[in-house]
């Protein structure tokens, strides 16, 4: 399954098109609006979310609730598009002086993206640059979702991490790594430990305080995936590949681990490597397993039957309401750099984005291995291949 997006963070609606979505598989623009609402939450957010209500419009590729085989394409309006039609308008003359725009932010993509596309113009950088243009991706990922919904899938996230905060290590390994999602969707933060939570908003509440921003640490789970997804044979096969390059395509994104992730490296192979078990009593695909999960449910670049769990860093928002120095990029003097209504914190929103990125990369790994057409044919082919490898 595949996605493109179009529109920017101030234009009249961001768009986006999935494809390869199978057909006959249940869609509603109330589901889409449920993952949407989840992104737009989480402690630390800005005023655009007061202002923006995100709904989706589906504009093809359903009918009767259902899908057809052909593309998805969806839509979600900007309300704050009428504040900004003037400055982002589609045809005529810059109605105002750009010299606000000319002052590009450190850690934002507005100096590099000016160069490479040869303007002193930040904005026609930073509105396809910004976060805001996730909420396309979270819509696309909600049709993923249902499809992975069909095959038994559920993707779930929470936040480990904001600024020094850190959830328990001891409490993590306790779960296992995977969170009941009450417990998360029920947190400001995504973090299903009460106490950490709340010491991650009063981080939060103390950096809005300095003029500041905070990053931190998420993780996104993957129960019920099939062993077998993904390939061995060549590079674009392997999920640990393809799930990783989507999470680090958000923007903010600056580290991906699976599993143990950087602390396989200072283990012995003995304590990092699960043991292969043969269970008395058979699981959903079988009696094979493992006696533990560091592999984070990805061996080999495909799925081994046990939980994904994918771990990414955030850096903090670029914005800041006591801005770093830049230069004016037409006079170059010194400068403070541009300074929007943004986010301390969005950590819990990218955890939800996260989800949508993965649950893609996944719907697509079963269509690629049950086929793409049908949904009823490929929960047959689906049916088969679970049968076959149950009676090892």
């Amino acid at each position: 399954m595949e996605y493109r997006t179009a529109g920017e963070s101030h234009g009249p609606a961001l768009v986006t098109i999935v494809s390869g979505v199978p057909a006959g598989l249940a869609l509603s623009s109330a589901a889409i609006d449920s993952d949407l609402a989840r992104r737009q939450g989480g402690y630390g957010r800005g005023g655009r979310m007061q202002i923006e209500h995100d709904r989706a419009r589906i504009l093809s590729g359903v009918r009767f609730g259902r899908t057809l085989g052909s593309p998805v394409a969806l839509e979600i309006a900007n309300r704050d598009w009428e504040n900004w039609a003037q400055r982002m308008a589609q045809e005529g003359r810059p109605p105002h002086d750009l010299a606000s725009e000319r002052s590009p932010r450190p850690g934002h993509a507005d100096l590099v993206g000016a160069l490479k596309i040869g303007t002193q113009d930040c904005r026609n950088v930073l509105e396809r640059a910004s976060a805001r243009e996730t909420a396309a991706r979270v819509a696309a990922g909600a049709v993923a979702r249902a499809c992975l919904a069909a095959f038994g899938v559920e993707v779930g996230s929470y936040v480990t991490r904001i600024g020094d905060v850190m959830l328990p290590a001891a409490e993590v390994e306790r779960k296992g790594g995977v969170f009941a999602s009450a417990k998360v969707e029920s947190s400001p933060v995504r973090c299903p430990h009460e106490e950490t939570g709340a010491r991650m908003t009063a981080a939060i509440d103390a950096a809005r305080e300095a003029g500041e921003s905070l990053g931190g640490w998420f993780t996104v789970t993957v129960q019920g995936l099939v062993p077998g997804l993904g390939g061995y044979a060549e590079a674009g096969e392997r999920l640990t590949g393809r799930i990783g390059g989507a999470l680090l395509s958000i923007p903010a994104i600056r580290g991906v681990e699976f599993g143990l992730g950087f602390r396989a490296g200072t283990l012995p192979g003995s304590q990092v490597h699960d043991p292969i078990v043969y269970r008395e009593e058979p699981g959903a695909f079988g009696r094979i397993g493992r006696a533990r999960n560091n592999a984070g449910g990805l061996e080999g670049g495909m799925t081994t039957g046990e939980a994904l769990v994918v771990h990414a860093v955030m850096k903090p928002i670029p914005t800041l309401m006591r801005p770093l120095g830049t230069i004016d990029l037409e006079t170059h003097e010194a400068t403070d750099a541009s300074t929007e209504r943004s986010d301390v914190c969005a950590v819990p929103a990218a955890a939800v984005v996260a989800e949508a990125e993965v649950a893609l990369v996944l719907a697509g790994a079963y269509g690629d291995k049950f086929g793409h057409d049908a949904l009823d044919d490929a929960l047959r082919a689906f049916e088969s291949y679970v049968a076959r490898i149950a009676v090892r």
